[in-house]
């Protein structure tokens, strides 16, 4: 099924819903915008309560990579491909190549209007499969001429972007006069604790898997309960696991003075920014802080930039920041607020 222009936070060009032929599962591939070029976005497998949840997801996520690919200067559009797993439902080899052929059908289909790379519950493996299908994909190995796992590139724009917001809340961008609780240690989050670690900044760290503490504890860093480093007393709070962690119930617990970190769709609803803003921490969108590794990725294999040229773009993303923050701060506005108008500038510049 095709369902052209279906609505979420804003219009969407084209959402298309199918049953794999191979699989059986529910395929959700969502175009927000194609404006400003071929809309990216990546393929997310997991587990979902009902398949409608999954098309919620993927129209929520599309609409939110179109304004990051718009902030960090990217000649693309956003999209999102999503396999709903019912509850409990895990693949094996076999099933898990259907699904991911069924996936480079969908977007097949689409005629080169997006291309698509990994996300949760896929890796540059997946897109080797996908790309059998379809050669919209991205992210694939370098041995199967990608650019390979894009977490160290996602970290090193992190870390640019955490420079930024220590200037402008602190004063000074020296990292080794602040302290941060990083939350989540998975490719992303492991990173980043390294290279604040290597900064000689002050830690404190926490995962739910506790076979990660030997990671915090070579990097120096305190490690905690998940809970209690949410609500540390720290300069900077680094949200980098799953989204949903600000909400009107957690703010309130906060001890950090700003946030910034690569988890995506950190704040449960748009409004939790104001709330922040109202308890006087700083927060940076996450569609900046967390676009290094599409910013690199894309530059690479979709518009074959060297590695170097990609590189400057993610350093790029301290510039972006600072210049959003300070946007902010001279119209007594929210950086997601500051951030969405900006978006939305470039998109309907692109679209005219």
């Amino acid at each position: 099924m095709v369902a052209p222009h279906l609505d979420t936070e804003s219009m969407h060009e084209h959402v298309v819903i199918r049953r794999g032929v191979r699989s059986g599962l529910p395929i959700v591939v969502a175009v927000h915008s194609t404006a400003l070029g071929q809309a990216i976005g990546g393929c997310r497998v997991a587990q979902y309560p009902h398949w409608r949840d999954g098309l919620t997801d993927a129209l929520r996520l599309s609409a939110a990579m179109s304004d990051k690919c718009a902030l960090a200067g990217l000649p693309n559009g956003g999209g999102k491909t999503v396999v709903a797993l019912p509850p409990g439902r895990t693949l094996d080899t076999a099933a898990r190549r259907a699904v991911l052929h069924d996936a480079g059908d969908a977007i097949a289909g689409l005629d080169g209007a997006y291309a698509t790379g990994p996300d949760v519950g896929t890796g540059p493996d997946d897109m080797v499969t996908i790309a059998e299908r379809t050669p919209h994909a991205f992210c694939r190995p370098v041995h199967a001429g990608g650019s390979g796992d894009s977490s160290g590139h996602t970290a090193v724009g992190v870390l640019a972007a955490l420079h930024a917001l220590c200037a402008e809340r602190f004063g000074s961008a020296d990292l080794s006069a602040r302290s941060f609780a990083v939350l989540g240690l998975g490719r992303v989050g492991g990173h980043v604790l390294r290279m604040l670690a290597d900064a000689g900044a002050t830690l404190v760290a926490a995962d739910i898997d506790e076979g990660r503490r030997m990671l915090a504890d070579t990097a120096g860093a305190a490690w905690t309960s998940p809970q209690d480093c949410l609500t540390a007393a720290v300069d900077v709070l680094v949200p980098a696991a799953l989204g949903g962690l600000l909400t009107p119930h957690t703010v309130p617990t906060l001890r950090c003075a700003a946030i910034a970190g690569p988890a995506n769709n950190q704040l449960d609803t748009p409004a939790t920014a104001d709330l922040l803003h109202q308890h006087g921490i700083l927060w940076a969108p996450d569609i900046i802080v967390s676009a290094g590794g599409i910013i690199h990725a894309t530059a690479v294999e979709l518009h074959r930039e060297t590695s170097a040229q990609a590189t400057a773009r993610v350093h790029g993303i301290a510039d972006t920041l600072t210049d959003i923050l300070r946007t902010a701060r001279a119209t007594g506005s929210t950086p997601a607020a500051a951030a969405r108008s900006r978006a939305r500038h470039h998109i309907e510049n692109g679209r005219r």
